[in-house]
């Protein structure tokens, strides 16, 4: 990983991230209220940047949210500029206090494999598909997790229906097809799901129960600062393949995607 700065701007202005300041009394800061992107950055060149700051007018605007879109993009241009060609990601966050906040920051570290624990968890309807400051149930999921030794959760409805890691998507193999759990089940539309979907073809959506996970051959999650992670067991069941060989493909093909349209946006 590439040594950088960490920067920020605030409304605009940019700053050391350890000087940066915002104001106390902001809804973002007491009750969560906003809404946030992180995105990739590749040698000082964002990926999906577009998508990102499409959902985040989305989340704003479910959140009835108003901010001056041109103003961020601005900013977030200023400080990509300033931070010079880094490795890492940038965090986009909007919130009721109208603070208009941007920070380049390293990736976290992430093994080849990961375990999962499942925890129940009931979405919240009203935020379904908005990507909100209001994270700390997904938070408090990924704590308890690791409580039990694993490395992240794995979000199940009271139903017994998966929906996904906290800031993750899933994907499995089983019966000789890649499967993931449909949107409508109540699942954030992830960048990278999007991306990877794209590059494999012919990925099963639907409703599957934590059991039928569990079962399957083998299994990654998939996100902005993971890329794709090869799953080694949920709830203590080992998987047969960690990495196993549809992991493998999956994951060249999104770097060949993600690559290419890196490089069409250069051109």
């Amino acid at each position: 990983m590439s040594d950088f700065t960490e920067l920020a701007s605030v409304d605009g202005k940019i700053t050391a991230t350890a000087e940066a300041t915002i104001g106390l009394k902001d809804d973002g800061l007491y009750r969560g209220d906003g809404a946030f992107e992180v995105i990739r950055v590749y040698a000082g060149r964002p990926f999906a940047m577009a998508d990102h700051v499409a959902r985040i007018e989305r989340s704003a605007a479910a959140l009835r949210l108003e901010f001056d879109r041109m103003a961020l993009l601005a900013e977030i241009e200023a400080l990509l500029a300033e931070a010079g060609p880094y490795e890492g990601q940038m965090r986009v966050i909007v919130t009721r206090g109208g603070r208009r906040i941007a920070a380049t920051e390293p990736i976290p570290h992430h093994d080849e494999t990961i375990k999962l624990q499942s925890v129940t968890y009931q979405p919240t309807i009203v935020l379904n598909g908005v990507k909100s400051l209001s994270y700390g149930g997904n938070m408090l999921a990924t704590r308890l997790a690791k409580e039990t030794g694993a490395g992240e959760a794995l979000l199940v409805r009271p139903d017994g229906i998966v929906l996904e890691p906290p800031t993750s998507s899933i994907f499995w193999v089983a019966e000789g097809a890649l499967r993931t759990t449909l949107l409508a089940e109540g699942v954030l539309a992830s960048i990278t799901r999007d991306r990877l979907m794209r590059a494999v073809p012919g990925v099963e959506e639907g409703a599957w129960t934590l059991d039928e996970v569990k079962a399957a051959d083998e299994a990654f999650l998939a996100s902005t600062t993971r890329e794709l992670q090869a799953v080694a067991s949920i709830d203590g069941v080992a998987l047969p393949a960690a990495p196993g060989p549809r992991t493998r493909a999956a994951q060249e093909a999104f770097a060949a995607a993600r690559d290419a349209e890196l490089e069409a946006a250069v051109n």
